[in-house]
């Protein structure tokens, strides 16, 4: 459901690059860069696997939240959406993985489909559509972070030690 009103200040400000978590797989800071050119998010995701429970079918992935890093697996069980044919910004196109996931962004939380691919040579280790935007947000182009804020020891381990 949106939260959209015609009331000025209705929209959460987003910068171009947020910190998102995912509680429900204790995910507590993933960063990521909110493209308003795709319409649904993508998660880099690894060892991805696919079965069937009860006629239900689910797959089974690793998410590696830190950047240039893999530390900090997570395994996560998740049922799948269907498949959905994704052209990447540089025309190549994929076959993903959806999934529904529940995301807290700018200490909101929100539900929207992700679809999985290795996102491994990627700056960012998450896009956020813009189904998620729809859901009471607007990006700020010119600024980063507006949402959440992580400690410096968080903004260290997620550059690999680097000075953000």
């Amino acid at each position: 459901m949106s939260r959209f009103t015609d009331e000025p200040g209705s929209l959460t400000p987003l910068g171009w690059r947020e910190w998102v978590s995912f509680p429900a797989w204790g995910i507590n800071c993933i960063k990521a860069k909110v493209d308003t050119g795709a319409r649904t998010s993508s998660l880099h995701a690894e060892d991805i696997d696919f079965y069937e429970d009860g006629g239900v079918k689910f797959v089974r992935f690793s998410v590696f939240p830190w950047q240039k890093n893999n530390t900090g697996k997570k395994t996560v069980t998740a049922e799948l959406v269907g498949f959905r044919n994704v052209r990447s910004s540089s025309g190549f196109q994929e076959r993903r993985p959806v999934i529904t996931a529940d995301i807290c962004v700018a200490g909101i939380d929100v539900k929207t489909e992700v679809t999985l691919t290795n996102r491994k040579l990627m700056g960012f280790r998450m896009l956020l559509g813009r189904r998620v935007l729809e859901q009471g947000f607007v990006v700020i182009a010119g600024k980063s972070y507006l949402g959440t804020k992580v400690s410096g020891v968080i903004r260290k381990q997620n550059s690999g030690g680097r000075k953000e």
